[in-house]
């Protein structure tokens, strides 16, 4: 990680952090736990993104640029394997966190006795699985085979977290604006 993009990640998490207050515990992922400030999903009426397209940069645009909700956080529509879902961008999330309800219209299943402590977050351990993701798009940009969990209950919003964002290249706020570009 270049330190342009370590610096404007720590500058990222700060603004986030009255949100979401990750623990950090072990190698394992930092989610929020059940959060006051996550509990109802964001307003429908935000207007999420809007695509710049200034030229090609390892296949992509090379910038998208997402406007800051009412709520002060960012979201995005993000594919995974076709299926949409509206997702907090989250920089202290370590990995994407789908709620139980978009995991389910995504396709993806999981039994009960899989559920286990995934993540250590602001109000405690979070429980849920483990999966990779084999394509997560936002706007042009893709990954592949992309680590997520499941957190069945207790998460009100997707979060697209750090095992999506760190591929993107670079990621900046300015204003009331997140712009995710490709490395130049």
């Amino acid at each position: 990680m270049n330190i342009k993009l370590a610096l404007v990640a720590v500058l990222i998490a700060g603004s986030v952090i009255g949100a979401v207050l990750p623990d950090i515990v072990g190698n394992e992922p930092t989610l929020p736990g059940a959060n006051a400030a996550l509990a109802s999903p964001p307003p429908e009426t935000t207007t999420v993104m809007a695509l710049t397209a200034t030229g090609q940069a390892a296949g992509w645009n090379d910038s998208l640029t997402l406007e800051r909700s009412r709520d002060g956080h960012f979201y995005a529509d993000v594919s995974v394997d076709g299926q949409t879902a509206r997702m907090l961008i989250d920089t202290g999330a370590s990995v994407i966190a789908l709620t139980g309800d978009d995991a389910t219209a995504m396709g993806l299943s999981w039994d009960d006795s899989e559920v286990a402590v995934v993540a250590q977050g602001a109000n405690g351990p979070v429980r849920g699985v483990r999966t990779v993701l084999p394509l997560v798009e936002l706007g042009d940009f893709s990954a592949q085979d992309v680590a997520a969990v499941i957190i069945p209950e207790g998460l009100q919003v997707s979060l697209l977290g750090q095992s999506f964002l760190a591929k993107i290249g670079v990621v900046e706020i300015a204003g009331d604006a997140m712009v995710l570009s490709a490395e130049r």
